[in-house]
């Protein structure tokens, strides 16, 4: 059967023959290296008018996500006059901003301290990783009643996508199921890299075509598929199969733009520039965002190393933050290099702080009460801090900002309304932030 030929397709000008696994494959788009499943979690299309973020502050978000809650204490909130208990085992640094110190490991983010905005008064209620870190991806707090979606599938829902490109991308992968969709289904779900833009032969699964299938062949192929859609959609014309086809035409444009393609080829970037973020994961992570924001994704979710220091705290802290802090500062400089930083909003989370005192083992414990984020560009004032913790870390001192208020925030900058209801199977109508406010404080 592997020389089988359909009726339609006339053998003077089709050098290639499907075979009957290549008609098994009718409704999959494997032969091409993306299957459907993975094409519904790329694919968010915006119908015409529907793009709110055209006169928005940020055209894109970009948050970088610290797992296992990061220490303020040993990061972005010292506690330099307070007892060795609480301060802990590092030292400070001054920042340019008057008075503004940061932990010792943190001597690059200081130099751009002048274009960032910390927050140092973050407060939810959840202790737990899961718990917290679905309050942190979702702006909700856990549910046995209902699955929330991520910030990333409600921009993809909203805004749908541009450029050929998907428009909620995680790097270097999915990091947890509160990333996904929710109630809103898999058409918006993130598209996972698969792959380290650090590792050596770096490649985004699905963008580049299998072995042995050149750019001929790959046309030639679209060409049958095209001829199967028109065959069953006369024998039965359907919405699904009309749905499908759009799933597959975004397949084929992501296969066949060398823009979209493009976007993802880290290599291509000056290597004096990959150095000053660093040659690590947390360099090119970041690095690979900004190149992705710039071609027009519009969530770009990262992750890198692990925060959840029980123990030991000082040794993990150098282990792993000069390489945040390098990636970090370079991240800020390089959108703010090429004018991209007052519309690109940047943010550093975790799903909860440290506790005040240092416990027996040298390290903290979870402490979802008060911790620091960061939040950069995208209409966020520039060189400031909000709020505060109190002089050992143990309570928000002013102006404390819960989940909902920063969740309000960021949709607001982005262009959606909050307060906007959507629909989860019932139909059960949700409203994307629930008592949530928009922070004037934190805009520019």
């Amino acid at each position: 059967m592997s020389n089988w030929k359909p009726t339609w397709c006339n053998s003077s000008e089709h050098a290639w023959r499907p075979s009957r696994r290549d008609f098994l494959r009718v409704g999959v788009v494997s032969s091409l290296g993306l299957s459907l499943g993975q094409m519904l979690k790329m694919e968010a299309l915006a119908a015409p008018g529907k793009d709110a973020a055209a006169g928005a502050a940020a055209k894109s978000i970009i948050n970088i996500y610290l797992p296992g809650g990061m220490a303020a204490q040993e990061s972005f909130d010292p506690k330099m006059f307070a007892p060795i208990e609480y301060r802990g085992p590092l030292g400070s640094v001054k920042t340019k901003l008057p008075g503004v110190h940061y932990s010792e490991n943190m001597v690059k983010t200081a130099e751009v301290a002048d274009k960032i905005c910390v927050v140092r008064s973050m407060t939810h209620g959840e202790a737990d990783h899961d718990r917290g870190t679905h309050n942190m991806f979702t702006g909700y707090r856990p549910s046995p009643a209902i699955h929330f979606p991520s910030f990333g599938s409600v921009i993809s829902h909203e805004l749908g996508a541009r450029n050929d490109l998907p428009p909620y991308v995680c790097i270097p992968s999915m990091p947890n199921s509160f990333a996904g969709t929710g109630y809103l289904g898999s058409a918006y779900g993130p598209f996972s890299l698969g792959s380290d833009p650090a590792s050596t032969g770096f490649k985004v699964r699905d963008l580049n075509l299998p072995a042995g299938v050149d750019e001929k062949r790959f046309a030639e192929r679209k060409d049958i598929r095209a001829a199967v859609d028109e065959h069953f959609s006369t024998l039965e014309k359907s919405d699904a199969l009309d749905g499908m086809d759009s799933f597959y035409q975004r397949a084929y444009s992501m296969l066949s733009s060398e823009k979209a393609r493009a976007a993802f080829a880290i290599a291509d970037e000056k290597q004096n520039l990959r150095e000053e973020y660093g040659l690590n994961d947390a360099g090119q992570r970041m690095l690979l965002a900004r190149r992705l924001v710039e071609a027009g994704v519009r969530f770009v979710s990262l992750t890198y190393g692990g925060w959840d220091h029980h123990d030991n705290i000082k040794t993990a802290m150098i282990n792993q933050m000069p390489k945040f802090d390098q990636a970090f500062a370079a991240l800020i400089r390089d959108l703010d290099r090429r004018g991209m930083l007052d519309s690109t909003l940047v943010m550093v989370t975790t799903e909860f702080g440290r506790t005040p005192k240092i416990n027996n083992t040298g390290g903290r414990d979870h402490y979802p009460k008060v911790f620091s984020i960061v939040l950069a560009g995208g209409g966020i004032k520039k060189g400031a801090v909000h709020g505060s913790s109190d002089a050992t870390g143990g309570e928000p001192d002013a102006d404390p900002l819960n989940v909902p208020d920063l969740a309000a925030t960021l949709y607001n900058q982005i262009g959606i309304d909050s307060n906007k209801v959507l629909y989860a199977p019932g139909p059960r109508p949700i409203v994307i932030v629930k008592d949530g406010n928009v922070v004037k404080e934190l805009l520019a």
